[in-house]
């Protein structure tokens, strides 16, 4: 394939970026999972010990909630909702066939509800989290105060699990999307076929940059 042929997605720093808020997810599903149903205790093994497990979570959440507020701040613009947005949800149908609906810019409609989702999600997460986080947080809180943090602790867990799920399966299905946040690019007819208006503003600056003296 030759170089032309390729349009770089993301970069090396927006690329690790998001592999710090993958690899911190599957740590906290997996050891979340064991704090919250007593036959999947085993899972708390992922961070070493269950004792470790309690220790660590907290820890990882925070990190994966600043990874993903960089990832907010980088992208947030480009997750808001326009017109041909609600092309794309009043055409699922066609999606779900694999046939491209609207002017679609860097994002769709599903990776932006995904988006906004996950933001939502994470932000209860952070909040019930520091309710119940021992022995920093929580003894400045009431005990029904605390068991309201769990629940919604919890809710919002396995709510971010589902977003994930659908995430990562939406990747894997369209085919080339999994290489954009591997190595960095995507092929031209790629671009054009899942995002034309993207790809023609990516076009547009390449064409400039190459009139530049």
């Amino acid at each position: 394939m030759k170089k032309d042929d390729r349009i770089i997605r993301y970069r090396a720093a927006e690329r690790i970026n998001h592999w710090i808020v993958a690899i911190s997810f599957v740590l906290l599903a997996l050891s979340g999972l064991g704090f919250l149903f007593p036959s999947f205790n085993w899972l708390m093994n992922v961070l070493g010990t269950p004792q470790l497990a309690r220790i660590l979570h907290p820890f990882i959440g925070v990190t994966m909630f600043a990874a993903f507020m960089l990832m907010f701040f980088r992208y947030w613009h480009h997750n808001l909702v326009n017109k041909e947005d609600l092309l794309w949800a009043r055409n699922i149908h066609k999606i779900a066939l694999n046939q491209e609906v609207g002017d679609t810019g860097r994002y769709n409609f599903g990776q932006k509800c995904v988006f906004w989702a996950a933001i939502i999600s994470l932000l209860l997460l952070l909040l019930s989290g520091i309710a119940i986080w021992r022995p920093w947080f929580a003894s400045a809180f009431s005990i029904p105060l605390i068991r309201a943090a769990l629940l919604v602790h919890s809710l919002s867990a396995v709510g971010l699990i589902l977003v994930i799920m659908v995430h990562v399966y939406a990747a894997l299905w369209v085919k080339g999307t999994l290489t954009a946040m591997v190595e960095g690019w995507v092929t031209a007819a790629w671009a054009e076929k899942h995002h034309p208006r993207w790809y023609r503003e990516q076009r547009n600056r390449s064409t400039q940059q190459e009139k530049r003296p």
